[in-house]
């Protein structure tokens, strides 16, 4: 039976000695299709979470949103979504027949989150359609519950720049929540992913080298994200800012650094790996999220002594 894993996540688990009991558990549990309650979850949502590429490999995280049912499974191996992305999203650019996708539905009151990636086969004015390549289910842990509801919002402008910027790095240093896109070109297995990353406000810290260190917490053990930059370090950063609607996209090159492997790391409480992030080209996209959200409940797993 083929591996559900490329070769960068396969290296990933070998050196955390997980890799034959990963195995076994993703050979269950990602599937070429998506279960009933997989399917019900998704038309529940207000928001997608969205993984693309562009033209130079660069990967991109962007946020679509719609009342809930937007998103649809008309059968368990195709996603819609009747949305489109706003003409300065990066996205909107990428969504190009066959391109591949990563999804992430994620219901922050509830802490429900479910990934699924694949393909454009069907792109129109009202939206495109995925047909799922790999199927799967996450944990909770490190989601910040937040209730929502809708809000109308005066879009703002969307600025821009390259490097690191006063404009949006408050936004990073009281975050309790990114989202991360990665990908990579396994013909078999690989593929785009965008994957949720929590923890105390303010987990992500910039460093007197100019880069943002990003702990790595005890998760899933797959791997897909690490397993990605491993072999492509070019990654997509999205933080939403749950009060204005507030939207901030960040071009990064990612580097993982295990314990003991350098000195000189920063502490981070509870990580079991270091990712440094180099930011590049970046844009803020002001007052665009139509929701708001209520505050956080913390998360049970979140590490201490931060």
């Amino acid at each position: 039976m083929n591996s559900p894993f490329h070769p960068g996540e396969h290296s990933m688990q070998a050196r955390s000695g997980v890799r034959e009991k990963v195995e076994d558990f993703g050979s269950r549990v990602i599937r070429d299709h998506m279960p009933e309650q997989h399917r019900e979850f998704f038309g529940l949502l207000p928001w997608l979470l969205v993984g693309s590429v562009d033209e130079s490999g660069q990967p991109h995280a962007s946020v679509l949103w719609g009342a809930p049912g937007f998103v649809r499974s008309p059968e368990a191996t195709l996603l819609r979504i009747n949305a489109r992305p706003e003409a300065d999203d990066p996205l909107d650019g990428n969504l190009q027949p066959d391109s591949r996708l990563g999804l992430l539905g994620l219901e922050l009151p509830t802490r429900r989150r479910n990934r699924m990636n694949g393909p454009i086969v069907e792109n129109d004015d009202g939206g495109f359609t995925v047909a799922v390549h790999q199927s799967f289910g996450n944990c909770p842990k490190y989601i910040q519950a937040r209730k929502w509801r809708p809000e109308q919002r005066s879009s703002g402008p969307k600025e821009q720049g390259e490097g690191l910027d006063q404009r949006w790095l408050d936004l990073v240093s009281r975050s309790d929540t990114l989202f991360i896109a990665s990908q990579h070109s396994d013909p078999l297995v690989g593929g785009v992913d965008v994957s949720h990353r929590g923890g105390p406000s303010g987990f992500v810290r910039l460093s007197n080298d100019g880069q943002l260190w990003l702990p790595d917490y005890s998760g899933n053990l797959m791997f897909n994200t690490l397993g990605n930059l491993l072999l492509e370090p070019r990654c997509g950063l999205l933080w939403v800012d749950f009060t204005t609607g507030d939207l901030l996209q960040v071009e990064a090159h990612a580097t993982i650094h295990w314990p003991g492997e350098s000195l000189g790391l920063p502490t981070l409480p509870g990580a079991e790996r270091l990712i440094a992030l180099r930011p590049g080209r970046w844009c803020l996209r002001r007052g665009r999220l139509p929701l708001a959200f209520d505050s956080a409940q913390p998360s049970p797993f979140l590490p201490q002594g931060l």
